[in-house]
């Protein structure tokens, strides 16, 4: 395994309780701790990571992490094999991992799975990735994939890339249009008991009812960083405008996202971006 934030470690913890020989790198040696005093071995570049293992799994941040562990004399392209199966679980996009495979040797495959989940997902094996590569290559990494949570095949290379964009843009839209619901009745004078209770009547029920307790207490205690669904939404700008010009609430989805990554809140949860809106009462001037 290569990078070890947050998800990772926990990716790497749950191959090892699995019995997967488990071989890991990060960039910050001090992140493999306690994964080796569970009996993981840590080694001193991606390189060597890879040269060791069958299957290489990459969790990295974004398109420029991936390339750093990727490329260069001490990457997992200089190491790996061929025969060697290479899974990027990272949300990078497609353009990235289509990239990657053009640059590894002959005879070593790629896959691209992101997906959906946190921390405790991720612990207990309840991820639901999106897979994009060859049939074969897809049914090999199955039995290292159901260890970790539910796979859906979606298509060929960098279709799990491009499954995970929708998957995240859907999701932030939701939590845009729910912020801007909610500031919508403040500004119609509606008491929030009276807005959340005639959101309870619309498709926005279920999402209104679970954000409810962090919009009102104002807390988001991180599962997936803000700062992290910000760069998300730079991978869907990038596509959509490559294929089809500008989807304006997706626009509005990152207007808001780098408003709230602004104020400070790139740590918190993403859910923090209906602070952005309602605190500034949905108004994008600043």
């Amino acid at each position: 395994m290569a990078g070890l934030g947050a998800i990772g470690s926990r990716i790497g913890a749950r191959l090892h309780r699995a019995g997967y020989e488990t071989v890991v790198w990060n960039r910050t040696a001090q992140a493999a701790r306690h994964l080796v005093q569970l009996g993981v071995t840590a080694v001193s570049t991606p390189g060597k990571a890879a040269a060791l293992a069958d299957t290489v799994i990459v969790t990295v941040a974004d398109p420029a992490a991936l390339a750093s562990v990727t490329d260069g004399p001490d990457g997992i392209a200089s190491g790996i094999r061929s025969g060697t199966q290479l899974i990027v679980m990272s949300t990078v996009g497609p353009a990235a991992v289509v990239r990657l495979a053009h640059a590894l040797p002959e005879g070593a495959e790629v896959l691209d799975a992101p997906f959906l989940g946190s921390l405790a997902e991720a612990e207990q094996g309840r991820l639901r990735i999106f897979v994009g590569g060859t049939d074969a290559a897809a049914r090999r990494a199955d039995p290292v994939l159901r260890t970790l949570g539910t796979s859906r095949h979606v298509g060929a290379l960098g279709a799990g890339s491009a499954a995970k964009l929708v998957a995240d843009y859907a999701l932030l839209g939701v939590l845009t249009v729910l912020g801007e619901s909610v500031t919508l009745g403040d500004r119609l004078s509606l008491p929030r008991e009276t807005t959340f209770g005639v959101l309870a009547l619309t498709p926005l029920a279920g999402p209104a009812e679970r954000r409810r307790a962090a919009l009102e207490s104002g807390r988001y205690p991180p599962r997936f960083r803000l700062a992290l669904a910000r760069k998300d939404t730079n991978l869907m700008v990038t596509a959509a405008d490559l294929a089809c010009g500008v989807l304006p609430l997706l626009q509005s989805v990152r207007f808001w996202l780098l408003r709230a990554e602004s104020e400070g809140r790139g740590d918190n949860d993403y859910t923090a971006l209906l602070a952005a809106i309602t605190d500034h009462g949905g108004c994008r001037a600043d």
